[in-house]
C-alpha cells in the first residue's frame, strides 16, 4: 500500500491548528487574537511565511525564531498628546477614535527541514514575508540517468522467405 507523504505547508498548518485547538478548543484562530491572515508556501529550496500587517513599520514589528518556532509580533502604539486647554497637542480635541493600540502576534512550528541559520524578512506595502531556506539535504534533486552499456542481443526475426531465398 502507498501513502501519501505530508507536504511542510501541510504539516506546519496541522501543528498550527492543533495548538490552537489545545488553548481554544478549535481548530480556528481566533480573529480577535490574530486580525491579520498569514500565509506559508514553498518550494523546492524556501519555505515563505508571508503576514498582513497593513500600518505596522519596521520598528512596530519583531521576528524570533527560537526551538524551531518562529514567532511574529507587532505593536502599534497610539499616542494622544494632551495640550494646553484639555485638548490634543495638535489644538484638535478627539471626538471619536478607531486607530488606537493594536497588537498582532502568531507563531509557527518549523519543519526540521529549515536552515534555521538562514532567514530573511522585509516588510513591503503592508506584506511581511519572511523567506526561510531549506537544508541543502532535504531539497529535491534530480538524478542523473547514465546510459547503460550496450549489449550484442540478438532479436529473433519474424521475417519469411520468399520461393527464391530472399527475405520479406
Amino acid at each position: 500500500m502507498m501513502t501519501r507523504r505530508e507536504s511542510a505547508t501541510d504539516m506546519l498548518d496541522r501543528e498550527f491548528n492543533r495548538v490552537w485547538s489545545r488553548f481554544w478548543g478549535s481548530g480556528e484562530v481566533p480573529s480577535t487574537l490574530a486580525p491579520y491572515a498569514v500565509d506559508v508556501h514553498e518550494d523546492a529550496d524556501h519555505f515563505f511565511v508571508e503576514a498582513e500587517l497593513p500600518g505596522f513599520t519596521q520598528d512596530d514589528t519583531e521576528i524570533t525564531l527560537e526551538d524551531g518556532v518562529l514567532t511574529i509580533r507587532a505593536e502599534r502604539k497610539t499616542e494622544h498628546k494632551v495640550g494646553g486647554n484639555g485638548m490634543g497637542g495638535n489644538g484638535r480635541e478627539p471626538l471619536h477614535l478607531e486607530r488606537r493600540w493594536n497588537r498582532f502576534e502568531r507563531s509557527f512550528t518549523l519543519p526540521t527541514a529549515v536552515n534555521e541559520n538562514s532567514v530573511r524578512a522585509t516588510l513591503d506595502n503592508g506584506i511581511l514575508t519572511v523567506t526561510l531556506d531549506k537544508r541543502e539535504e532535504v531539497k529535491p534533486r534530480k538524478i542523473q540517468i547514465n546510459a547503460g552499456s550496450a549489449k550484442n542481443v540478438s532479436i529473433p526475426s519474424t521475417a519469411t522467405q520468399n520461393a527464391a531465398g530472399n527475405t520479406i
